[in-house]
């Protein structure tokens, strides 16, 4: 009888621990803590505020568009997972000497790691469109970054580079019609995409449902905002697939592209993704806090599901929300989850994988391995 007792109680407890909130986000979640953003600041914000900021926010990873080294030190010892950049300025004499890609090492990774976990290096930042005439030095300066690390026995960063969604992909939909711009698929993306797959590294993208929302006037506004109504979907009569939101069509169309290109297993991580809540554009109506919440939140809980995307079940392994910051002047479009000030936008908002708090999912952990052991002892 007690036994009956505890195998129920047990599995009960185990039922609780895989409702949605008890465990953490199936996909990294994390911010870009943009320098642009930061220049708009009088005094820019002490590193360790920031870090503080990230930890009581529930972020699990930063990634720094621009790799200040005292922005690395203050995540010394932190659970917080950070994604470096190399600004596109450098890309070209990384390329061409791998001395200067172990300098560039010495300075902004070996005083700090394993201490601080970095998990990837993006080498440039749209590099394609920012700094076209770089792009014949990126395969290069990417392969001395690794095999700089390699010389220096670090193993598990990857490298990688950042393309911009609507300046590398043909189309969004259907999904199935996707294709990487010419040249660059030949040039660029396809060797590229082969050294990922070597490396085993991850394919990362600038993706922006609302960029192609405001280029795309027949998407309706609750199409992007993960709002589901009876007929908001469209679907892809290629795959037979049905598409809720736009966020998963893009992440597809990357995925169909990669397909085409011959390297359909590599991961993909989201490093911006957002929505404005404000702009100094009148016309801008669609940018404000209301539907900048709606779109975190909901972005939140689709990861948070598990479900993934329809030609990926696994989904995207990380996404990073664009961005961390307000700027300090209001100039163009505002895309912060924090104030300058430092305190959150968006109060019901949790960016953590809980929604009952860990304590309670550590609870539930405890007691059932407690009944667990109980029971194999009885």
């Amino acid at each position: 009888m007690a036994a009956d007792f505890l195998v129920s109680l047990a599995a009960i407890l185990f039922t609780l621990s895989l409702l949605p909130g008890s465990t953490s986000l199936p996909t990294t979640v994390g911010a870009t803590y943009s320098a642009s953003t930061v220049a708009t600041y009088g005094t820019p914000p002490a590193p360790d505020r920031v870090a503080r900021a990230v930890s009581s926010l529930g972020l699990s990873a930063l990634r720094l568009d621009a790799s200040d080294p005292a922005m690395i030190r203050a995540f010394l010892y932190s659970n917080t997972s950070l994604l470096l950049t190399i600004p596109n300025q450098l890309v070209p004499p990384l390329a061409a000497n791998r001395s200067n890609a172990l300098r560039w090492l010495y300075i902004h990774v070996i005083p700090f790691y394993p201490r601080t976990n970095i998990g990837t290096i993006s080498v440039g930042n749209d590099l394609l469109e920012s700094s076209p005439d770089f792009f014949t030095f990126l395969l290069p300066a990417i392969r001395n970054l690794r095999l700089s690390l390699q010389d220096l026995s670090i193993h598990r960063i990857s490298v990688s580079t950042t393309f911009s969604f609507i300046n590398v992909i043909t189309t969004a939909f259907p999904p199935s019609n996707a294709r990487f711009q010419e040249p660059a698929v030949d040039t660029v993306i396809r060797p590229l995409l082969r050294f990922l797959r070597d490396t085993n590294s991850s394919f990362l993208i600038n993706l922006y449902p609302y960029n192609l929302y405001k280029m795309r006037s027949e998407i309706p506004i609750g199409f992007p905002l993960f709002q589901e109504h009876p007929f908001g979907f469209r679907d892809d009569l290629t795959t037979g697939v049905r598409y809720q939101n736009l966020f998963d069509m893009m992440v597809d169309a990357v995925i169909s592209a990669m397909a085409v290109a011959g390297y359909e297993n590599i991961p993909v991580i989201v490093t911006e993704t957002g929505w404005p809540s404000y702009s100094t554009d009148p016309a801008e109506i669609d940018a404000n806090p209301v539907y900048a919440e709606m779109y975190i939140k909901g972005l939140l809980f689709h990861l948070r599901s598990g479900k993934g995307t329809p030609l990926r079940r696994e989904g995207v392994a990380e996404t990073y929300i664009y961005e961390l910051l307000d700027k300090q002047v209001r100039q163009g479009r505002n895309w912060g989850i924090l104030y300058p000030n430092l305190t959150s936008k968006y109060k019901e908002i949790q960016y953590s994988g809980s929604d009952r708090g860990g304590f309670f999912d550590i609870l539930i952990m405890a007691v059932g391995q407690f009944l667990m052991f109980a029971l194999l002892a009885w």
